[in-house]
């Protein structure tokens, strides 16, 4: 039976990166592609981000696999307008994916494509555990002409969980990031992933670090993390910077997930942005979206072999020589793409 997947190419680079990337997965087995608009394209054709009819796609799906999202074209600050974003937030709550998952480890090819000296960057293995559904961006927030306000809030039960992830996934070390020394929701998350290491995962380490130190450690010692466990916020900015690590945001791959039991279809998504700029020329970079499709392989979907053959087929083309325009060279879509499945 062919597995069902709902893609949204969504806007900008993301069209000209989903097409290769459902090529190399026809090539590992047989999948049902069901596209949808999404994002700016959403809100062209139907005056929003995410039309009902889309988030129930996704709902009937095996997984859901998104390219990218948002442009100038609907950037505004305007109030009641619509944004492409909203999208994002809005299948994140209507399938319960609080849980955001973005493995950073630069591959020896790419060392000298880092801004960071080899040296720093060598041996870096890390994770990123970034609750999702939760916090200041869906918080309450209210505006007038001359103040505005957004409510972070967070319940015991939403941080235990998310901190259940990030114990289950660590190898060694859990680095917790909070700015307790101000924010009570920080004091809360402290103390509840304090009790759940406590009483379920006392034989893996845990760590407290304030978010402007595990910012500064992330550049600094980068090799010393083993998972990172964020709120929603903290842990898209931190994410972010430890794409640089890579060498490109151009090669980070991630996976939202939601209940296993019963189970809920992941997203996964390049972290990247749509890169208006260079939309439409055919020279965006492919690889994290081939990832984030690994990432579906093993997570979303239970392939794990089909996974490590692109992810393998990803690193034989970069070790034979393969650099897009973000990482040095003058290869474009086409031309990646095709360097993978000649390595598939």
């Amino acid at each position: 039976m062919a597995y069902r997947i709902v893609t949204l190419p969504g806007d900008g680079i993301g069209p000209e990166i989903m097409a290769p990337t459902l090529d190399l997965l026809s090539r590992l087995g047989e999948f049902d592609f069901e596209e949808h608009l999404f994002g700016g394209a959403s809100i062209d054709a139907h005056g929003v981000a995410l039309t009902d009819e889309v988030l129930d796609a996704c709902r009937r799906s095996d997984a859901v696999l998104l390219a990218a999202v948002g442009g100038p074209k609907w950037d505004t600050t305007e109030a009641g307008r619509p944004r492409p974003e909203q999208g994002l937030l809005g299948l994140r709550k209507g399938l319960g994916l609080y849980a955001n998952l973005r493995p950073v480890k630069p591959l020896e090819a790419l060392y000298e494509a880092s801004p960071l000296r080899r040296e720093r960057i060598e041996g870096t293995d890390l994770l990123v555990v970034r609750e999702l559904t939760g916090g200041i961006y869906f918080g309450e927030k209210t505006r007038t002409a001359t103040s505005a306000s957004d409510l972070c809030a967070y319940s015991s039960e939403e941080i235990e969980r998310i901190a259940r992830t990030a114990f289950t996934a660590a190898r060694r070390k859990v680095s917790s990031v909070d700015k307790a020394n101000v924010l009570e929701t920080s004091r809360l998350w402290r103390e509840v992933v304090s009790e759940l290491h406590a009483r379920e995962f006392a034989d893996i380490e845990l760590e407290h670090v304030l978010v402007d130190n595990a910012a500064m450690q992330l550049v600094s010692s980068p090799r010393d993390f083993d998972v990172i466990l964020a709120e929603n916020m903290f842990g898209d900015i931190l994410s972010d910077e430890a794409a640089m690590l890579t060498g490109s945001i151009g090669m980070l791959p991630s996976a939202s997930l939601g209940a296993a039991d019963p189970a809920t279809p992941g997203m996964f998504e390049p972290v990247h942005g749509s890169a208006p700029d260079i939309a439409g020329r055919g020279v965006a970079n492919p690889l994290a979206m081939f990832l984030s499709a690994a990432l579906m392989l093993r997570h979303g979907l239970g392939l794990a072999s089909e996974a490590a053959a692109v992810e393998s087929a990803v690193q034989d083309a970069l070790d034979a020589g393969l650099r897009t325009a973000d990482l040095g060279g003058d290869a474009g879509t086409a031309q990646a793409a095709q360097a993978v499945l000649d390595h598939l």
